[in-house]
């Protein structure tokens, strides 16, 4: 980032130096050239019209205005990132309605790839989780209509629906023969904050997505920790943020502030001064410096990735796991007025405290500790990354693609989870260990 910005400020002054050397002539060549630029756009846009005129007249049917509308639009927005999208009236009230925390449908998290809907997670205790969804799971079809050719926002339209319906998808899976899943959908009230203590010592606290409840939810967690384990007695806290695709950026600072009396959360940086700004810790430690362990995996995203940067950065926790997803990219949400839905446009990369992108890199664990994958599923408990991603935004140095984000669903089988106890109990799970042992806990 630092070099490209350095090249165009080069690349304006020599432009500056060869005017005043060239005086009123260059200046002249300047403007034409400006002119040209908005020569060439006008013609662009002179062409979009006369294409838009010639169907509307001579198509074998008469077609709908915004339907060729809204699929110029959405034609356009996919010469950008995967992230980028438009909405109309009724995504952006879907969008709103996720956020909030309830709707009605399956419980996943998916993104488009290559046109086709790829799950990046299944939302705990949903009915897509109780069906055996899967991270990378990759949706061909919704009740026998092909996705191929959908925006992302009408397969996630046709996935919800009424509570009780049933709806059939055709799933790919690395290494084996299509499925069918047959789910029936239910109302989704996300609970984004779970908790519960272990042994006696140690609080537990998975967050499953970051949306408007949840540093509610984490605040109610920690309470309710701290009356089931006298303070004298709590070891420390593990933070589950594995297969959590991210949500809201308030949301991430105010969890990230939970864990931390000061400093900076995270950064970001676009092309414009309002979309370069620092986020801080506000509130303080609600811990109150007790040690903590965070649980990452390749389904961690966005959100997730911020509240884990900001809290290794600050040497307030220690990483477990494996590297996350590398979705280190800012979404502005621009209303477009009545009825015409949303915008949500890629408007800056996300920076950890230290500096570090984490677009396309992801955030290494201090520790990294490899599930032990069954064997019907070995070779699908990865997920590829942000840097996978056809058209995404390039990485402020070396990319990292694949990481495990398989969890097993017995606790005892779960290596991190254990990894996580036990070094908070002032054991060790490798050679690098206790240096990380040593800097969960705050000085």
């Amino acid at each position: 980032m630092r070099r490209n910005f350095a090249f165009l400020l080069g690349t304006v002054t020599g432009a500056c130096l060869t005017a005043l050397v060239i005086g009123p002539q260059g200046a002249h060549l300047v403007a034409a050239a400006k002119a040209a630029a908005r020569s060439d756009t006008y013609n662009q846009l002179n062409l979009f019209g006369s294409v838009f005129e010639r169907i509307k007249t001579s198509y074998v049917e008469k077609p709908d205005d915004s339907k060729l509308m809204e699929g110029a639009i959405n034609g356009m927005i996919s010469a950008l990132d995967p992230h980028s999208r438009y909405m109309n009236e009724k995504g952006w009230s879907d969008m709103q309605e996720t956020t909030h925390g309830e709707f009605g449908g399956l419980g996943i998290e998916v993104t488009m790839e290559d046109g086709l809907v790829k799950v990046v997670t299944p939302i705990d205790d949903t009915p897509a989780a109780k069906a055996g969804m899967l991270s990378g799971d990759v949706i061909t079809q919704i009740d026998d209509e092909v996705i191929q050719g959908m925006t992302l926002e009408q397969a996630v339209s046709r996935m919800k629906g009424p509570a009780n319906s049933k709806i059939r998808l055709k799933v790919v899976r690395k290494g084996a023969a299509p499925i069918d899943v047959a789910i029936v959908r239910e109302i989704i009230r996300v609970r984004p904050v779970r908790f519960k203590t272990d042994g006696g010592d140690i609080g537990y606290i998975r967050i499953t997505r970051f949306n408007e409840q949840t540093t509610d939810g984490l605040k109610k967690a920690i309470a309710s920790i701290l009356k089931e384990i006298p303070p004298e007695k709590l070891t420390g806290y593990v933070v589950d943020l594995r297969n959590n695709p991210g949500g809201l950026l308030d949301q991430a600072v105010s969890v990230s502030s939970a864990f931390m009396n000061r400093g900076e959360v995270v950064s970001t940086r676009g092309r414009t001064a309002e979309e370069t700004q620092r986020f801080t810790a506000r509130g303080g430690d609600i811990t109150k410096g007790k040690p903590l362990v965070v649980l990452i995996n390749g389904g961690s995203a966005s959100a997730s990735e911020i509240v884990a940067g900001a809290l290794r950065d600050h040497k307030r926790a220690t990483l477990i796991g494996t590297r996350t997803f590398g979705k280190g990219s800012v979404q502005t949400i621009i209303p477009l007025g009545q009825g015409n839905g949303a915008l949500a446009l890629t408007t800056a990369r996300y920076f950890t405290p230290s500096g570090r992108s984490i677009q396309a890199q992801g955030i290494a664990p201090d520790v990294e500790v490899l599930q032990d994958v069954p064997d019907e599923l070995k070779g699908r408990a990865e997920l590829k990354g942000e840097a996978s991603m056809r058209g995404h935004l390039a990485a402020d140095g070396a990319e990292q693609t694949g990481s495990q984000a398989y969890v097993p669903s017995n606790e005892k089988d779960d290596k991190a989870l254990n990894a996580a106890f036990n070094l908070l109990r002032g054991g060790t799970v490798n050679a690098n260990a206790v240096t990380a042992a040593k800097r969960a806990v705050p000085n």
